[in-house]
This record gives C-alpha cells, sequence and structure tokens, in this order.
C-alpha cells in the first residue's frame, strides 16, 4: 500500500472531497483502515475509522442478506408470488401483480422505473407507498428489462418484517449487525447525528463546496438509510469474502451467499471501459469482471454521501470507501487503484477518465440550460392572475403538490421539496435550482378555462406526472 495515502489525498484535493474512510482486507486481514480529510470542515474535526457516513445504496446487499436468511429459514422463497406473503399488494399491470416475486423485487426488473420523487422525503409510511405502487405505469414487462427501484427495495423491506412479525430495521440489527458486533452502525440519520463521530454531507456548486443538509431516508430505508463506519464495514466484507461465516459464526450458509453472488439480471450497461466486462445484477449486488477477475460491488449515493463497497471473492479482497461528498468519483478511482496494486497490475488512468466524463456531463448540463433558453417564446405572459395557480393538485402515487405565492412568484412543495417557479412562456414554468437539470411545469385549463391540473417531468423515462387539482382549491 505505498504510496496510496499519497494517491488518496491528491485525489480528494482535486475532487473536493472534504473526508473519506477505507477499509481493505487481504486474505481475511484487515490490512489498511484509515481516516483522511475532514468530517466536519466548519469545527475543523477530522476523519476517522470510527467516522459514521451514511452509505446509502450499499445498504441493498443487507437486505437481501436478511432476505436470505428468511429462505434459509424456510420462510421465504425467492420465486413463489410476493402476493402469497403481501395478499394486498398491487401494482398497475395485473399480471406483474399476480407474478411478481421476492427475486424481481431485488433484482430490477419488476418494469417499473425509479420514480424516486415518490419516496424523496415523503410523509406517508411504507405501507401507505406500497398501496400507491398500482398507480404508477410500468415502462416494461415485468422480467424484461433492468430499471434500478428503489421502491421495490423498500417492498422488499416491508416484507421482511412482515414475515418477522417485527420490522426490516429490527431483523437488521438481530440478524446482522449485532452478529458482526457492527457496534456503530445505524439504520436512520437521526441516530447519526447523535454520535460522537459522524461526517457532515457536503456537495460541489458553483466551484464551491457548501454543507447540505441531512436527507432523512427511513421511509425508504431497506433502499439506502444504514450509516456506518469502515471499522464495520469490514466485518461486513470478511463475511462476505469468508463463506458467509465471521468468527466462528455461520451467519448464512455458502451456497446461498453464492446466489447473492451470482447474476440474475443483465444491466443495460455498454462497455465503457476495456478493464470492465458487462455488468451483469446478482442479489443485492452488482457483478463484473474487473481485468479478468470476479468483481462484486455496490455503490451508493445520497445528499452529501458517496460509497462503495468492493468483494473481488476468488482474490480474497474487499475494499470499501466512504465520503462525504455528493457524487464523486472518488470511491471509483481509489476502488480501482487499490485494485491494481493488490493484483500486481500497472496503474490503469481512471482519474483521467472520471476527469473527462465529469467534464462531458457539466458540458450537457450547461447546453441543456441553453437549450431551455433558446426554446422560449417571448414575449408572452400567464393567462391568468398568479393567484389562480395556486392551490392543491393531487396524483394518486406522488400524493399533494401545493402551490403558493412568495414574493410576488410561484413556488411548488412536494414532500418537503421547494421548487421556486419562474414564469418561462404562456403557462409554463420554469424551476432552475433543486434539479440538476431545469425542470418545466406546465398548468392547464379546463374547457371553462379554469387552471385544472399541471404536469411535472419527475421520472424522465415516463410521461409528465399529471397532478389534478383537488376540489377545495377551485373554490379559492
Amino acid at each position: 500500500m505505498q504510496g496510496l495515502r499519497e494517491f488518496i489525498n491528491e485525489a480528494m484535493q482535486e475532487w473536493k472531497v472534504p473526508g473519506l474512510a477505507i477499509a481493505i482486507i487481504k486474505d481475511s486481514q484487515i490490512i489498511f483502515c484509515e481516516g483522511f480529510g475532514k468530517r466536519d470542515v466548519e469545527q475543523n474535526l477530522s476523519v476517522t475509522p470510527q467516522t459514521l457516513f451514511a452509505i446509502a445504496s450499499c445498504t441493498k446487499p443487507f437486505t437481501t442478506m436478511a432476505m436470505s436468511i428468511l429462505v434459509e429459514r424456510g420462510l421465504l422463497d425467492w420465486d413463489k408470488p410476493v402476493r402469497n406473503y403481501l395478499p394486498t399488494f398491487k401494482l398497475y399491470d395485473s399480471y406483474a401483480t399476480e407474478h411478481i416475486t421476492p427475486r424481481d423485487l431485488v433484482t430490477h426488473r419488476s418494469g417499473l422505473p425509479r420514480h424516486d420523487a415518490v419516496l424523496f422525503q415523503s410523509p406517508f409510511t411504507r405501507k401507505e407507498i406500497i398501496d400507491r405502487l398500482q398507480y404508477l405505469e410500468p415502462t416494461h414487462e415485468l422480467r424484461t428489462v433492468f430499471q434500478y427501484q428503489n421502491l421495490m427495495y423498500m417492498t422488499a423491506g416491508y416484507l421482511v418484517g412482515e414475515i418477522t412479525e417485527s420490522s426490516w430495521e429490527e431483523f437488521v440489527q438481530q440478524e446482522i449487525f449485532n452478529p458482526l458486533e457492527m457496534r456503530d452502525s445505524n439504520l436512520s440519520v437521526e441516530k447519526s447525528q447523535k454520535a460522537a463521530d459522524f461526517a457532515l454531507p457536503y456537495a460541489e456548486k458553483d466551484d464551491k463546496v457548501d454543507r447540505l443538509p441531512f436527507c432523512n431516508v427511513d421511509v425508504s430505508g431497506p433502499a439506502g438509510s444504514i450509516n456506518s463506519n469502515v471499522t464495520d464495514m469490514a466485518k461486513w466484507l470478511l463475511l462476505h469474502l469468508n463463506q458467509g461465516k465471521y468468527g466462528d459464526k455461520q451467519i448464512i450458509s455458502p451456497s446461498h451467499l453464492q446466489e447473492m453472488h451470482s447474476p440474475q439480471v443483465v444491466m443495460t450497461q455498454t462497455l465503457e471501459y476495456n478493464e470492465l466486462f458487462y455488468y451483469f445484477y446478482g442479489l443485492g449486488w452488482a457483478i463484473t469482471s474487473y481485468r479478468g477477475h470476479n468483481l462484486i460491488q455496490h455503490g451508493g449515493n445520497i445528499n452529501g454521501f458517496s460509497a462503495r463497497t468492493t468483494v473481488l471473492p476468488q482474490d480474497n479482497i474487499g475494499i470499501v470507501v466512504l465520503t462525504n461528498m455528493d457524487q464523486n468519483p472518488v470511491i471509483n478511482t481509489v476502488t480501482y487503484y487499490v485494485c491494481d496494486r493488490l493484483l500486481g497490475l500497472d496503474e490503469a488512468l481512471w482519474n483521467e477518465r472520471m476527469q473527462e466524463k465529469y467534464a462531458q456531463a457539466k458540458e450537457a448540463t450547461a447546453k441543456a440550460k441553453e437549450q431551455i433558453t433558446s426554446d422560449r417564446k417571448t414575449p408572452t405572459q400567464p393567462s391568468h392572475p398568479l393567484e389562480d395557480y395556486t392551490g392543491y393538485y393531487e396524483h394518486p402515487a406522488y400524493g399533494i403538490l401545493s402551490v403558493e405565492i412568495h414574493d410576488n412568484r410561484l413556488t411548488a412543495t412536494h414532500n418537503s421539496n421547494i421548487f421556486k417557479l419562474e414564469h418561462y412562456h404562456f403557462d409554463i414554468f420554469v424551476e432552475y435550482e433543486l434539479f440538476e437539470q431545469p425542470k418545466l411545469i406546465s398548468f392547464l385549463t379546463d374547457t371553462k378555462g379554469n387552471i385544472s391540473s399541471l404536469s411535472v417531468p419527475l421520472e424522465p423515462t415516463v410521461k409528465e406526472i399529471l397532478f389534478t387539482r383537488m376540489l377545495e382549491s377551485r373554490s379559492r
């Protein structure tokens, strides 16, 4: 690992990452476990191996591990219909409703696109959101296409709770955290903030790094609410490298662990780099080949945090990288640097590639904003006074979106997310700040000329989400 510290520090400085922690396992031994940078920039507090970070979607393998334990105990069958366990479960498509299985829930082949705005900061319970799934149109038939899906993982966790007559949180704590002695790990960001050593979330905007508010994702917990440190996560990786055994405890059988690590569905990704083969998705893990070596990993991104957990089973290598920076490539460049070193390979130029990739993404975002500006029709004005647009609008799955006037401009609020609207043209308004790409919100009228609904492109792979004005709004 000579030179690793220098590489990490340089990468963090280049990508403006405040803090990072990493643990490396080789041949069942933790050979490196350190913190770098700051967990709290303002207070000048350093990252340690005990610093808690949100691991985001690296939570998903914990959910499939919980399900695998239930399968091993005969309480769950991967391939029986979900309705055998949740009789009221219903999707938009009747065939999918009757045939979707627990395996389908966690392999992203339900037919539904992400629809993450249903979950994000939602006031609804897991059960209430599951009851609303029937109003979300699929884009593909069941088991035909890989589409990353947090709603189905939330459903899988809810299923664990129903089968065990407890909750997903309780089962993960008792059956995974406790046997692995993951004493610092928790399942809610609210608990993390009460710990003695936790990282604050940060993001870069306009070349400046700012602190973000913590994002509570408790309702979608099974998809991404775990918080942990590299000391605990190293124990989690040891479990996966040691055939489901930790110390003298066999937590999951080798055969069930192997099924988690085996391809279940092809991920729709092209061959972007020579070092990486096509990607498959197992039960909570992405599976590929890195320079001819079997590589199993999962990434995680949530407001202000990025993480990656990696296992190379045949080479007995495990790597976990946790950072307190939104959407950054350092989790990848550091992971692959360590792989190259431990596998005795020449170093691939991952940092340079990521620079090029992020520059292209930045350029695409700038072009999208330019396109929005050039498509605008001028001069136009709204067809109604601003007061006529205010009120409550509802979608059966997305819930309620409210429109109000603040400082002589419209604002829309959905699940406590506030969209500051600027007039674009006619009855269309634009939101520039909250989303990575500008969003156009269209107000629609009925035959009497009244504002009757609005549409927002909250899910890019489907038509705009239509919110219908609620009756009490019309009486204003």
